[in-house]
């Protein structure tokens, strides 16, 4: 009986996508030496821009198709790949094409609203989603979840918080209340002045996860947590007052789950993202894996403090928009993305992050920009008039200080 699982992996050459690969090369290398089949084939490829590392992914895997968003980096991307019987797409159309391929699993690891389309056309044609795009139930979660629905397609948390809920998610209808995690970033005991300071180089310097720039910013905002909670509050149809946030600065428990009857479970293990990614490819069983093996006598002690709302104000932001419902959502994630870059590019400092956040959803919200998503047309609307609002009053304020 043939077990091999055809795989898809959206956003192959970001850091996701490589620890994806990572588990699938391991897998397959275990069942190899075990006299078996491989565990995994892969069928299809994605990157935005990073054309050397998906030819080099391509013949390392076999994968018959890959696709590049950017189309401006096609000709590299074809010459590296010429007479290896790969098939190449460009363009944001050529990443649905890779998502709407007959691949059982699909890795849906592209960071942005760029990641929506094709996770729509994955979910929409049934297949099983490994999901690691936060975009596509923060943007989109109304219309994402009926495309899943409508399409009988299945979806698996990777972020490590929401694949911990799953994992000890029992008798939803019993719960008290979901606890998600939060290291507390690189600023967690740092004052308000100092803050005021910090450098992008400070906030991409992630004291447990390697992760992006841009979610490394988010982690340090505490904005990431926020996005979490609106997406836990639909993945598991859990109302918001019923999702608490617990600053865990060792990332060793990585959610709780507290039921009626006084039981709280937890899942635990290593700050190592091969392990949720893991659990989401081989679920319901599970992978042998090489990752560190969590030594709770050698890390001695777990801490745990409430979040400080006033140093770290996006995560309120998060919390209001899921109280907001319809669009605040998406023009909460559209806001963020363009003051994160804005921070990346020493436009504006630390601080004003979460202020351009709050004043694009006010502003919004006063042009009656928060209504309920019909589509994707709708999303894509929403989105953009997020990010135009944001890029104005981030020019106002340099306009301002000049």
């Amino acid at each position: 009986m043939n077990m091999t699982k055809s795989l898809t992996i959206l956003g192959a050459t970001g850091s996701v996508g490589q620890a994806t690969l990572d588990v699938v090369m391991e897998a397959n290398a275990r069942a190899r030496a075990a006299g078996k089949e491989d565990s995994y084939r892969v069928i299809a490829l994605t990157a935005n821009r990073d054309w050397a590392g998906l030819a080099e992914q391509a013949l390392a895997t076999g994968a018959s198709y890959v696709a590049l968003g950017d189309a401006r980096f096609g000709p590299q991307l074809e010459a590296a790949l010429a007479g290896k019987g790969v098939a190449i797409g460009l363009g944001p159309e050529a990443l649905v094409e890779a998502a709407a391929r007959p691949a059982e699993l699909v890795m849906a690891a592209i960071v942005g609203a760029a990641g929506l389309a094709p996770a729509l056309a994955a979910a929409k044609r049934g297949a099983t989603i490994a999901l690691a795009n936060k975009e596509c139930l923060v943007c989109a979660g109304s219309v994402f979840l009926k495309a899943v629905q409508d399409g009988g397609a299945r979806i698996l948390p990777v972020d490590s918080e929401h694949n911990a809920i799953f994992q000890v998610l029992d008798q939803s209808d019993r719960v008290e209340k979901l606890i998600l995690t939060a290291s507390g970033g690189p600023f967690r005991t740092w004052s308000a002045t100092a803050i005021a300071a910090a450098t992008p180089e400070q906030a991409v310097a992630h004291p447990n996860w390697s992760m992006g720039q841009k979610i490394s910013v988010d982690s340090a905002t505490l904005m990431n947590k926020g996005l979490e909670l609106i997406e836990a509050a639909l993945l598991f149809g859990m109302p918001e007052n019923k999702i608490d946030v617990l600053v865990h600065p060792q990332s060793v428990i990585h959610s709780l789950v507290a039921y009626e009857d006084g039981s709280v479970l937890a899942q635990l293990g290593a700050a190592d993202m091969r392990i949720p990614i893991a659990h989401a490819l081989a679920w319901p069983a599970r992978l042998v894996t090489s990752a560190p093996r969590l030594d709770l006598a050698a890390i001695a002690k777990l801490d745990f403090e409430l979040p400080d709302l006033e140093r770290f104000p996006a995560l309120n932001l998060a919390r209001c928009a899921l109280q907001m419902k319809g669009a605040a959502p998406t023009i909460l994630n559209a806001s963020n993305e363009v003051a994160v870059q804005a921070f990346l590019d020493r436009n504006v400092s630390f601080p004003e992050i979460a202020a351009i956040v709050s004043e694009t959803m006010e502003e919004a919200c006063r042009l009656g920009m928060d209504a309920a998503l019909g589509d994707l047309d709708d999303v894509y609307a929403a989105d953009e008039a997020g990010r135009s609002i944001a890029t104005q009053n981030i020019a106002k304020r340099k306009f301002v200080s000049a």
